[in-house]
């Protein structure tokens, strides 16, 4: 790969729009739209917050799938994380890799921000949700279940990282 191609950026909404069309498809992918945010502002510094991870990662062997076979929210110790996760999902395998953790579940980094003060620390647990690209399904099951076990947790913010 020459410097040039990997100075880059991947185009990931062309790719799926190329990629949609070459399954077949007739319309592009329609891309989630809110014209109401459902997100707040911290109501505390940084500093005081405690912080939850969220991934797009599955757990390993794919063990969060319901009895139809659908991906359901799971969760995981943030003291004991798994070392493998389900990579039987759709991501650009050319672009990245999963070999390295901190990409898309940063436990160490946000360690080394707690320890630094940057934030008031981690909640106990991380938490997953698995793309499954039905906006329906994320807005009325997945986004409410992750908020409740939020709220469980102690979560005064989140950050979400995508595999």
């Amino acid at each position: 790969m020459t410097d040039q191609a990997q100075a880059e950026p991947v185009r990931y909404m062309e790719r799926t729009r190329r990629y949609y069309r070459a399954l077949g498809y007739d319309n592009d992918y329609v891309w989630a739209r809110f014209d109401e945010v459902p997100f707040a502002r911290l109501g505390k510094p940084l500093r005081e917050a405690t912080i939850a991870l969220i991934t797009t990662a599955g757990p390993p062997g794919g063990t969060n799938r319901n009895s139809r076979g659908r991906k359901e929210v799971w969760s995981g110790a943030v003291a004991s994380p798994p070392e493998s996760y389900d990579t039987d999902l759709a991501w650009d395998k050319e672009a990245t890799h999963v070999d390295d953790r901190e990409t898309f579940l940063p436990i160490d980094a946000a360690r080394r921000c707690a320890a630094d003060g940057l934030i008031a620390g981690l909640t106990p647990r991380f938490h997953g949700a698995a793309t499954d690209y039905s906006q329906r399904k994320t807005l009325e099951h997945d986004a409410p279940e992750l908020l409740r076990r939020l709220r469980e947790d102690g979560a005064d913010g989140a950050l979400i990282t995508a595999l």
